[in-house]
C-alpha cells in the first residue's frame, strides 16, 4: 500500500485505515493486532501470531521522505530500505498467499 501524506503524521494513516476497517498490521492503538477478517482457526491463528512475533510494531514504513529545507529551500530527499522485520513479514505472506492458491487449484 502507497499513502501519500499531507499532513507528515503517522496518526493520519493509522486512523484513517482504522476507520475503513482496516488498520495497519500489528497497530496494537488501532486495533490491528486483533485477527478482523478471515478465520480464527488455530492454523491460521497462529501463522498471524507468528508474524505479530516477527514485527513486534506496526507494519508502517516511510520509504522516502522528501520536504523543502525551511533555511535552504533546497529539496533534500531519502529513500530507504525496509527493515528487515518488515521484509520478513512481507516474505512470510508471499509464502503463505502462495501455498493458499496452490490448496485452491
Amino acid at each position: 500500500m502507497e499513502c501519500v501524506l499531507e499532513t507528515g503524521r503517522t496518526h493520519q494513516i493509522r486512523a484513517h485505515f482504522k476507520h475503513i476497517g482496516h488498520p495497519l498490521f500489528n497497530d496494537e492503538k488501532y486495533g490491528g493486532n486483533e485477527i478482523l477478517k478471515g478465520t480464527t482457526f488455530t492454523k491460521y491463528k497462529q501463522f498471524i501470531l507468528n508474524c505479530f512475533k516477527l514485527m513486534p510494531r506496526q507494519a508502517l514504513h516511510a520509504k522516502s521522505l522528501g520536504f523543502v529545507h525551511p533555511s535552504t529551500r533546497k529539496y533534500i530527499f531519502f529513500d530507504s530500505d525496509y527493515p528487515d522485520d518488515l521484509k520478513a513479514v512481507i516474505e512470510k505472506w508471499r509464502t503463505y498467499s502462495v501455498h493458499k492458491a496452490l490448496e485452491e487449484e
